[in-house]
């Protein structure tokens, strides 16, 4: 169990189902889930919806390239205001991604009852990729649909990529014996490769809203390969996808070993927070100085706090701004 474990967490394992035409992830989050929460001193509620969102983040940026940032945002109406994650790309070739997340709520109008997906009311879903300086970033934008954060990405890629997908998650607090009760979160990713020029079905998808579903971009042969493969993917249970006794390789020949599955070299994760004082600094170069004024504290200094890590950085007023007299923090 404990060599499974080490060798296994915090990784996304890339994976394709050669008989199937669809392609897909397996992750888990272990100690960089729990670094991610350690930031802040969230409701338990609230931890899990940043525990799925992490996970869906971990999955979905697996894809990314070398230096690019993936952001996942989540902004409702309701007590839960927004939740935000970055995943950051390796900076090269072998080394770690890194994830970081946070989010914003109302304790006094939250109802902790309730259930936490309901809590954010209606808003938005965005994915914004940033491929570094001299590139324009990408965003996209549907409504919050469904019942959870993941069926929520699930009309995003349906919607705005005219990709078929599918997540399957798990995530919670565990306990191995002889270690203490942490948070853990597993899952799977199916999409079906896209097509160059997908044909959509009538005017509008059959979706909540109008949103298009699978069944509105596949063709026969494509939705018998997408059905099969969920129906396979059905089947999996908690355990298997949080591991640890399970391997993701051993995962994925258990349930799709009649899809010939593919798999690639895994991606290892860890938390890893980009702030800075510089950032900071640069951040508030925009301002002038009377601007600058306005933020200055009873101490005279200049504040700023990291919503991600909770890094505190103070800094004199006459150093920020672009009418900056000094380089002094």
């Amino acid at each position: 169990m404990t060599t499974s474990k080490i060798a296994w967490d915090d990784t996304v394992l890339p994976f394709q189902l050669d008989a199937s035409d669809i392609r897909g992830r397996v992750a888990r989050l272990d100690g960089t889930l729990e670094e991610v929460l350690r930031q802040h001193s969230y409701p338990d509620e609230i931890e899990g919806l940043i525990a799925e969102m992490a996970l869906l983040t971990a999955l979905i940026g697996q894809s990314m390239k070398l230096r690019w940032k993936l952001s996942l945002q989540v902004r409702g109406d309701g007590p839960i205001r927004f939740i935000a994650t970055d995943y950051y790309g390796p900076t090269d070739d072998g080394e770690p991604a890194r994830i970081r997340a946070y989010a914003s709520y109302d304790p006094d109008t939250i109802n902790l009852k309730a259930v936490p997906f309901s809590q954010i009311g209606k808003g938005y879903f965005a994915i914004l990729i940033d491929q570094g300086p001299d590139m324009t970033p990408y965003q996209g934008v549907t409504p919050l649909a469904g019942d959870s954060l993941s069926k929520c990405a699930e009309t995003y890629f349906a919607q705005s990529e005219q990709i078929p997908t599918r997540f399957e998650l798990t995530f919670g607090r565990s306990q191995i014996r002889g270690e203490e009760e942490q948070w853990r979160a597993g899952g799977v990713l199916l999409q079906h490769m896209p097509k160059a020029s997908p044909e959509m079905k009538g005017d509008g998808g059959s979706g909540e809203g109008g949103l298009l579903l699978p069944e509105d971009i596949l063709d026969e042969v494509e939705g018998e390969n997408w059905t099969r493969a969920n129906a396979l993917l059905d089947t999996v249970d908690a355990l298997e996808l949080i591991g640890p006794t399970v391997t993701p390789s051993e995962l994925l020949v258990r349930l799709f070993h009649e899809e010939q599955p593919r798999i690639y070299d895994a991606q290892p994760v860890k938390f890893g927070c980009t702030c800075s004082a510089d950032r900071v600094k640069q951040s508030l170069s925009i301002y002038s100085a009377k601007d600058i004024s306005h933020m200055i504290t009873d101490e005279g200094t200049v504040t700023a706090d990291c919503q991600f890590c909770g890094s505190h950085y103070v800094f004199q007023p006459d150093t920020l701004g672009f009418e900056a007299k000094s380089d002094d923090a």
